[in-house]
């Protein structure tokens, strides 16, 4: 029997100035946002999940904070698990980008994969330090389930990677606040989605 590794990945609940890129700002939950990550203990099993990794912003921590003693483990905190780094567009909506820097939002339309916004990072520098950080976790338990705390730019990162996509279908796939994810990682080498955006 082939070892499998099972990552169930989630994005953190929902937080405020959601409809603003925010990033590395360490923006607090929503009392809404609190809520959904106690609304996802059910779907989870503490017999099962040996370890819980989130990234070192409060709005992942707290959702370690929270599952962590429901699946009897302590939380691990991973600052490579942080949000793509926006730069000069954190803290602004669409809208703000599109009317105050439009010659950058057209250079990230037209390259998605390789744009970064000023004092930012592409997504190749993304996938660049979330990979191997997901892969160590792999690693270290190997034949265990694990629940990782991320971010929607993270997760499709993660995502992309697992089912061998490019990084300019990243917003292909939709993460809401607390979606569920799992994928199997074998030890041959395949790797398989069992669920997105769930």
């Amino acid at each position: 029997m082939i070892e499998r590794t099972r990552i169930h990945l989630i994005r953190h609940g929902e937080v405020e100035r959601s409809y603003c890129y925010n990033g590395h700002y360490d923006v607090r939950l929503t009392q809404r946002g609190e809520e959904m990550y106690h609304q996802l203990k059910p779907r989870l099993d503490p017999d099962r999940i040996s370890a819980v990794y989130t990234s070192d912003l409060q709005r992942t921590v707290r959702g370690g904070e929270i599952l962590g003693p429901y699946l009897g483990v302590e939380p691990v905190t991973v600052p490579a698990l942080r949000e793509l780094n926006c730069g000069v567009w954190e803290g602004l909506s669409v809208a703000q980008i599109q009317e105050q820097r439009p010659d950058e939002w057209a250079a990230r339309m037209a390259d998605l994969e390789n744009f970064c916004a000023p004092g930012g990072e592409s997504l190749g520098e993304l996938a660049g330090r979330v990979l191997p950080a997901l892969r160590e976790i792999v690693e270290r338990h190997r034949g265990e389930d694990v629940l990782v705390v991320a971010h929607g730019g993270v997760n499709r990162i993660v995502l992309l990677d697992a089912i061998k996509a490019p990084l300019g279908s990243f917003f292909c796939i939709d993460q809401q606040y607390c979606a569920v994810n799992i994928i199997d990682y074998w030890a041959d080498g395949n790797t398989v989605v069992q669920l997105v955006n769930g």
